[in-house]
């Protein structure tokens, strides 16, 4: 995998819009393309987004919605006849996916926006669309706005109010770590977040998912979790007050990539997918309310929803973890936090 230079994404949107490339017209022989996305506001932006634009070009998209867990689960159950053509995975999932030959590297020539792509999202196993940026979503008339991950275990004003899930949501396990290093832990050493965990599980609530997390927040249960900035916006979008606090030890950060699945029906979909994708036009649409998603084409700037979250600096100054590491020991993770929680 391309090598991920925090200082390459701060080029990313600081030039003028341009006209958007046009997208390769499909032959009359084709078939669908079958894409999983996220669920939640991704598959919402990605249905309304991409799929006309998949259409002028030929090809009938099907946006199906999966947790990146659950997309590789499902192609490892069945390698020779995959239930999707692309996949929407983080870097932690690729490196899951080339080690189980379950993706295909691309031919950026094929792509006819690649070229408008900034360096750092330019990997040859497929493009990176945008890059998340996570931290702490807090409702402003319920506590104040956190100072870092520390101040939610040691501030009582939070206490009984914050929620993380567990090791299977990549949110989670971007926080969890920061907030064992805070304590001074390592990724070989994750005794400090299991002895905080217990120690506070009475304090905290576990929810199942990232959705959960989001229905508990509009219902008034809890007044802070763990976010993209992307979460946020798409609570304010509901009429929800929810401000993003930047932790102080930095904003963990990932990008997000699609893949050509290894034996997809339709690879010529999938390209036309990857183009419309990384499209200045699906670009600039989706950097603005609920998506917020920070552009990776050159030619689209930081939207002003964008920039109220987060700045190109900043980007560059984040955290991005250690996703080989992580995946060495996710499992071993995942079971501790399940068997701690559950006493």
């Amino acid at each position: 995998m391309t090598h991920l230079s925090r200082r390459a994404f701060t080029i990313a949107g600081l030039s003028a819009l341009a006209t958007p490339a046009l997208i390769r017209r499909a032959s009359a022989a084709t078939t669908k393309v079958v894409a999983a996305t996220f669920p939640g506001s991704w598959e919402d932006a990605y249905r309304s987004t991409l799929t006309p634009m998949l259409k002028d070009a030929g090809f009938d998209l099907t946006i199906a919605p999966s947790l990146a867990q659950d997309q590789i689960a499902k192609l490892m159950a069945s390698p020779g006849n995959p239930p999707y053509d692309a996949i929407l995975v983080s870097p932690g999932q690729t490196d899951t996916l080339i080690k189980a030959g379950l993706i295909e590297k691309i031919d950026p020539s094929r792509l006819k926006n690649w070229d408008k792509l900034i360096p750092a999202a330019q990997d040859e196993w497929g493009p990176h669309v945008t890059i998340e940026i996570n931290g702490i979503a807090y409702n402003p008339d319920m506590v104040d706005e956190p100072s870092g991950y520390k101040a939610l275990f040691e501030d009582p004003q939070y206490e009984g109010l914050v929620a993380f899930t567990g090791f299977e949501q990549n949110t989670a396990v971007m926080a969890w770590t920061e907030i064992n290093k805070i304590y001074g832990g390592t990724y070989e050493n994750m005794q400090p977040v299991w002895d905080l965990i217990g120690k506070n599980i009475d304090k905290l609530t576990i929810a199942t998912s990232g959705d959960n997390q989001m229905a508990l927040y509009q219902q008034g249960e809890i007044g802070v979790f763990m976010c993209s900035t992307g979460n946020v916006a798409r609570l304010n979008d509901l009429g929800m007050k929810c401000n993003f606090a930047k932790p102080e030890s930095g904003c963990p950060a990932v990008p997000v990539s699609i893949h050509l699945v290894k034996g997809a029906k339709n690879p010529d979909g999938v390209y036309a997918y990857m183009d419309a994708a990384i499209s200045a036009a699906a670009q600039a649409k989706m950097a603005e309310a609920p998506t917020a998603m920070i552009p990776m084409n050159v030619d689209v700037p930081y939207s002003a929803e964008v920039s109220k979250f987060i700045t190109p600096e900043e980007v560059a100054k984040a955290a991005y973890p250690d996703w080989v590491a992580i995946n060495q020991h996710r499992a071993e993770w995942t079971e501790t936090f399940d068997r701690i929680v559950a006493m």
